[in-house]
């Protein structure tokens, strides 16, 4: 069985020195940084194996990046973006943001003021509200409760959030530790 060629890397002196720019950085990503490294050993001529070895990562992980090091060279895209995941496939966001924000209204809203019966809302009322108001075709209230939790939203202790306790004022304050004083 023929052995497989390691994809030959050979970097410029501009990509050498930001990809050691990369490793330096405290606020590099550990992900970039290890990937950065695969390359700069790479570059060096090491194998995949070697490479595996001395950063305890898989030889198929080696074997990746530099694959995907030499592809991104040829079109010339920054190192930086080099070392990027690639975007994944995936099905397009469902609502818009400004869908999702017309939720959160209604959500900051009491209920009275859409002529709902009900004292607080729940995931299934606001789900209801948002499809009889026509602004979404459809959505499940399990969607709209991972909204909301999302956006730290708690629209049924809304009474405690919109209407706050009462604050005491300075002179109240004096009145209150003189009279734990006496």
């Amino acid at each position: 069985m023929p052995r497989l060629e390691a994809v030959q890397i050979d970097l410029s002196d501009s990509e050498r020195q930001e990809l050691e720019q990369l490793l330096r950085r405290t606020s590099t990503p550990q992900q970039i940084a290890l990937r950065a490294k695969i390359i700069r050993q790479a570059a060096t001529g090491a194998s995949n194996a070697e490479i595996a070895r001395e950063l305890g990562v898989s030889i198929e992980m080696s074997r990746l990046w530099r694959r995907r090091w030499r592809e991104l060279s040829v079109t010339e895209v920054p190192v930086r973006e080099r070392l990027q995941d690639e975007s994944r496939p995936g099905s397009p966001a469902t609502f818009t943001m400004e869908q999702i924000t017309r939720l959160y209204a209604i959500a900051c809203a009491p209920p009275e003021q859409y002529d709902r019966p009900i004292s607080h809302w729940s995931a299934r009322e606001l789900a209801l509200e948002l499809v009889t108001q026509g602004i979404v075709e459809s959505i499940s209230e399990r969607h709209v409760g991972r909204l909301l939790k999302e956006a730290d939203l708690k629209p049924y202790q809304s009474n405690y959030w919109l209407n706050p306790p009462p604050t005491i004022n300075s002179s109240q304050k004096s009145k209150i530790s003189v009279k734990s004083m006496s």
